[in-house]
């Protein structure tokens, strides 16, 4: 007797269904060139001391207004100091500004916006008025004034944006959480006895995360431009700690003689501006469900 091979039934349905592929993060969709840019920016911040090749400090008369050459790639400034050195400084002290600026502004506008968003009524019409306010004033025109009165300094130029930023942070929220108070898990929250910090801790926060990304990424070329803007008009930064905005100013009185002094931190200032807009705007879209695929 001859022993008969029995195959297992096989289900058409599982050989007409094509298995489900793994959605692929779109790397070639990256803006490289941005990402590039903002790396570099990163990487001058944190690592200034050993990738500045002279002193950012210590002047020498003998070697003022140098055109860029093989010794000074940039050329030198007024007082002989290496500007590429000081470039590379410059965009630490700006990187210290921007992130303390924007970890408080975001900290304070993040809360405001949940709450008016949740408690709605009057608390929401005294905040959104107050928003409305400081968003009509021109934000360097408050900042002027904050850091004048304090007086120049790295503490002045934080305390001042984030005084002017927050108020961008507690809109865009607001309008988050407006809506969300509007889905069913909210109401089914509410429900079972979840308390209203809780519910705005536990069930609003982490939907809002995602604004939160793509406003700290646009907000970061705004705070880079409004110091580099405090330190040109003098109440920024002040010297000898190198600063674009300060390095700009220095050098418009040579323009026709030296005008590296000027156009490299200007142009240093466009690039990472330029850069964290493309990124940030590219990181708005992916986030985005409507748009994801499209990115």
């Amino acid at each position: 007797m001859t022993a008969q091979l029995t195959m297992p039934p096989v289900d058409p349905v599982a050989i007409d269904t094509p298995k489900p592929r793994r959605r692929r993060f779109p790397l070639r969709r990256l803006p490289w060139t941005a990402i590039i840019i903002i790396v570099a920016f990163l990487a001058a911040g944190l690592f200034a001391p050993l990738l500045a090749p002279f002193d950012p400090y210590t002047p020498s008369l003998g070697d003022r207004l140098q055109p860029p050459s093989a010794e000074h790639w940039l050329g030198t400034d007024t007082l002989g100091r290496d500007l590429l050195s000081r470039l590379i400084f410059g965009a630490r002290v700006t990187l210290v500004v921007v992130m303390i600026a924007l970890a408080v502004s975001a900290a304070v506008g993040i809360a405001i916006g949940v709450i008016a968003g949740f408690f709605r009524g009057k608390v929401d019409t005294v905040i959104s008025r107050t928003v409305d306010a400081m968003l009509a004033i021109p934000s360097i025109f408050v900042a002027l004034a904050l850091a004048a009165a304090r007086g120049p300094g790295q503490a002045s130029v934080v305390i001042a944006v984030s005084i002017v930023l927050w108020a961008r942070f507690a809109r865009v929220i607001r309008s988050d959480v407006l809506s969300l108070t509007e889905q069913d898990f909210i109401a089914q929250a509410q429900v079972t006895g979840c308390s209203r910090t809780r519910t705005m801790l536990i069930h609003i926060l982490p939907n809002v995360l995602n604004s939160v990304m793509v406003l700290l990424s646009i907000n970061m070329g705004y705070v880079i431009m409004l110091e580099a803007s405090l330190s040109f008009l003098g109440a920024g930064i002040p010297p000898p700690t190198p600063s674009w905005g300060a390095m700009v100013s220095e050098g418009q009185n040579y323009i026709g003689v030296a005008w590296w002094v000027s156009i490299m931190p200007g142009i240093a200032i466009a690039l990472i501006v330029l850069a964290l807009n493309v990124f940030g705007d590219w990181l708005r879209d992916y986030l985005d469900p409507r748009t994801r695929d499209a990115v």
